[in-house]
């Protein structure tokens, strides 16, 4: 049995359904009932619902467990913690491979959210489980386009300059089914899941406004802007970790370019990785047809 951490999210919603597809046995450990019962109406159920840092609901959610993808909740203050916490307790567990969504380049440790994950990498290697790393560059995000749908522009919160190198969370996904599914030959392999492409926000604009078929501008705003779509209505004085990711971000963005390459992923894909191109008209197609937007925060 594989257990998924951090289910009900972005990531986890494209994973769980083609592992259950390819006959697997899943558990999903989701922190809220709400998210749980959006799992259930998938037809997952085997879920756990907890605090991922509370001791007990890890060891709950490691019994029978073969095989962990931990997904850290995006930008929780307790990530690190959390992260360390389920190593030790798949440890513990006996579990036979653990899987850790990571981040491309884990050491530029200016990213707050980089650091993090480049301490949660060392302490699983150091751990003595075996181990698969995935390092997803930026992901293509249906949040990002919100305001292309809805207002008509595309917003970054760096430098409209600066290049950075993206990545279809349907492709982290099938990498990590082909991972969990053969465990033995992706063992002790750390991989960067980079699409083709180096873009800066001119760029981006360009291709959202060829598959929207009309003009797009791009402009930049403060990170704070998307503390606020994220959580709502807060001040960075109620979300001081927070807002250190999300200010780190647009710090390192606007003085650096964030790239990398696409070799990997597509050795591993065997096909050409999905587009950017590609991946906003699929947005936008799912956009009009359901008329929101299919994105989530959830855990």
């Amino acid at each position: 049995m594989i257990l998924v951490t951090s289910a009900n999210g972005n990531q986890g919603k494209q994973l769980l359904p083609r592992l259950t597809a390819a006959g697997l046995a899943v558990r999903a450990l989701v922190r809220t009932e709400a998210s749980a019962e959006a799992l259930a109406a998938t037809g997952i159920n085997d879920i756990i619902v907890g605090d991922m840092g509370n001791p007990a609901v890890l060891a709950q959610a490691m019994q029978g467990i073969e095989k962990v993808y931990h997904i850290g909740p995006s930008v929780h203050p307790q990530e690190r913690a959390m992260g360390f916490a389920a190593i030790d307790a798949a440890r513990a567990a006996g579990v036979q491979h653990f899987v850790f969504s990571s981040v491309l380049h884990a050491i530029t440790t200016d990213f707050v959210q980089h650091e993090i994950k480049r301490d949660i990498e060392e302490h699983l290697i150091s751990s003595g489980l075996e181990f698969t790393i995935l390092q997803p560059t930026n992901y293509m995000s249906p949040i990002k386009l919100r305001p292309v749908f809805e207002k008509g522009v595309f917003r970054l919160s760096w430098s409209l300059e600066r290049r950075q190198s993206l990545v279809d969370l349907a492709d982290v996904a099938e990498v990590a089914t082909m991972v969990l599914t053969d465990s033995e030959r992706h063992a002790g392999a750390t991989y960067e899941l980079v699409a083709p492409g180096r873009y800066n926000a001119h760029d981006l604009g360009a291709i959202i406004s060829k598959a929207v078929g009309r003009p797009v501008p791009v402009e930049q705003v403060h990170a704070d802007t998307f503390l606020r779509e994220m959580f709502g209505d807060v001040t960075p004085e109620q979300l001081p970790h927070e807002t250190r990711v999300l200010r780190s971000i647009s710090a390192r963005n606007s003085s650096h370019d964030f790239i990398g390459n696409p070799n990997v992923l597509t050795w591993l894909l065997g096909r050409e990785p999905t587009s950017y191109e590609q991946f906003v008209r699929r947005t936008y197609e799912a956009y009009l047809a359901s008329g929101k937007m299919l994105f989530s925060t959830a855990r």
